[in-house]
């Protein structure tokens, strides 16, 4: 499997910055590269990505397994995750993520039809002193109310 000429480069120059019989630490950096230009964690991806850092199949399935922002199916062009830890839950997390579920249409790791949205109902972002917590893609936004949600996903909508 090759990926694009820039993600060839990124790869390439990611392997040298670790010494020889250390290249597995690049898994979950390769995985998360790569899900973003493929869309998704394919079964091609978890080969090529043990190739390249000299594992097994298995142990790259293992990480794609452990971490919940590995997916192995595609997401929307826009992901919203929404936090519903402790901190952003007792500040109204919960009630956003229901918000978001009624206001897209979908469920947890579900995506819109149209294949705009996916949403996800998240753990700690890390972000609990802003709470509550959305990321969309990879944008942060803190102390989100249901109003600024919708305001930023019409924003999403009308620009794309």
């Amino acid at each position: 499997m090759t990926f694009s000429p820039q993600l060839e480069q990124r790869f390439a120059k990611m392997l040298t910055r670790y010494p020889e019989g250390r290249t597995r630490s690049a898994v979950i950096p390769m995985l998360i590269y790569a899900q973003d230009e493929v869309g998704a964690i394919t079964r091609d991806v978890i080969e090529e990505v043990a190739k390249r850092c000299k594992v097994t199949p298995v142990q790259v399935d293992e990480v794609v397994g452990y971490y919940s922002m590995l997916h192995r199916k595609p997401q929307g062009k826009f992901h919203v995750q929404v936090c519903t830890n402790i901190s952003c839950l007792l500040v109204g997390g919960e009630e956003l993520y229901e918000h978001a579920k009624k206001k897209l249409g979908v469920g947890h790791k579900e995506t819109t039809a149209d294949g705009q949205f996916s949403l996800e109902e998240v753990e700690c972002m890390g972000a609990c002193s802003w709470a509550p917590a959305v990321e969309i893609n990879y944008d942060f936004h803190h102390h989100v109310t249901p109003e600024k949600l919708d305001q930023l996903i019409d924003g999403l909508r009308k620009a794309h």
